[in-house]
């Protein structure tokens, strides 16, 4: 009885059910394409910021009570559009006095002007002094320098009038009023606000001297530009911006290198025709760091990292998946170079990485990629 009874244990603990047998993994799906083969460069990026090609401080030339503001923070303005107005009344009265010295000064030149004419027909007769000849001509050169000197006070007056009207020193965006309506005005000394000019742009980078000696020889090399780089392509990204869409050109480098840094400074000047760039903005600037060369490329998103390393999924003629070690170059958009590791003919993995294993069989799509990493 017991050894019938552990012979019937014995065959249980030996076989199992068929039914809990693991079901085998169906191949992954996954999209591959061939890498893109044409001529690229190797671009160097920088971030900067975004300053304005005019900026000014706004202030009066001339004192007084301020009458008008005739702007709205922020206003987009023209060069000589009135911004604020100084009380012209005390002005004015002032410019009136200057007008009627100066009248007054032309009634006493023609009266020596007359004088001296009467002294003439005199003197010819004899029958004044050459003392007295000598003294109305000299009443006529005075009164004709006190007419000029009126002339003088007068445009002086007309100007202090005209500097009460503080129109735009250029053209740009202005901003908040810093002084409202009933201050007193401190001629040349109250800030009443500031301006920026808006188009072109400016970004300001800095780069090392051995980044500049490359551009330099490369100019040279070349010979697309001066060896002072003026003239070089350079393109601009702000914050949220993929890629670089801003074109512009170099139109700077600082002279002299930084001794604490050893950086010079680059500018880059762009077109801003729709105000997108802001002067105190970050921007990423990038130009050109090497001459045209054949490379293949592909997606930035094909490209895994282990640990140290980078690579890719490339699927052989037997559906399988192979690991691929690679050497990556520069990101051109949303590619990237693939500087060692590939060939044109491979078939690269772009999407359903995450489901790959060294020889795991794949369900693989063709595709072709276009000039954005797209299919």
């Amino acid at each position: 009885m017991a050894a019938t009874l552990q012979l019937v244990l014995s065959g249980c603990g030996d076989s199992a059910p068929p039914g809990n047998a693991a079901p085998a993994m169906p191949p992954a799906n996954v999209k591959i394409a061939q890498p893109l083969s044409r001529e690229t460069s190797d671009w160097d990026e920088y971030t900067g910021r975004i300053e304005a090609v005019n900026a000014v401080d706004v202030r009066a030339r001339i004192g007084g009570y301020l009458e008008k503001v005739n702007f709205h923070a922020g206003d987009k303005v023209k060069k000589g559009d009135l911004l604020f107005l100084i009380d012209q009344k005390p002005l004015q009265a002032q410019l009136n006095f200057a007008n009627a010295e100066l009248e007054r000064a032309k009634t006493k030149r023609e009266l020596a002007i007359n004088d001296l004419a009467r002294a003439e027909n005199l003197f010819k007769a004899k029958a004044i002094s050459a003392e007295e000849y000598d003294a109305r001509s000299k009443g006529l050169r005075e009164a004709a320098a006190a007419v000029v000197s009126a002339e003088a006070s007068a445009y002086a007056a007309k100007l202090n009038l005209e500097y009460t009207e503080i129109r735009a020193p250029i053209s740009g965006r202005v901003g908040r009023e810093l002084l409202t309506v009933g201050n007193l005005v401190k001629a040349d000394d109250t800030l009443l606000t500031q301006m920026v000019s808006t188009d072109p742009i400016y970004v300001y980078v800095d780069a090392d001297e051995q980044s500049v000696l490359k551009y330099r020889r490369q100019a040279k090399r070349d010979g697309s530009v001066s060896a002072d780089l003026h003239g070089a392509a350079v393109e601009a990204a702000v914050a949220d911006e993929d890629g670089f869409p801003h074109q512009g050109k170099l139109d700077y480098i600082a002279p002299r290198a930084d001794a604490a840094t050893g950086t010079l400074t680059l500018r880059g000047v762009f077109p801003n025709p729709d105000e997108l760039l802001s002067p105190g903005f970050f921007a990423r600037l990038r130009l050109k760091g090497s001459a045209a060369y054949p490379a293949l490329l592909v997606p930035d998103r094909a490209i895994g990292a282990d640990q140290a390393q980078r690579f890719v999924w490339v699927v052989n003629a037997n559906n399988q998946a192979e690991y691929r070690p690679i050497k990556p170059g520069a990101r051109i958009g949303q590619l990237r170079v693939v500087r060692d590791g590939l060939k044109a003919e491979d078939w690269v993995v772009v999407e359903g990485l995450q489901k790959l294993r060294p020889g795991a069989t794949v369900n693989p799509e063709k595709i072709a990629l276009d000039g954005q990493g797209g299919q």
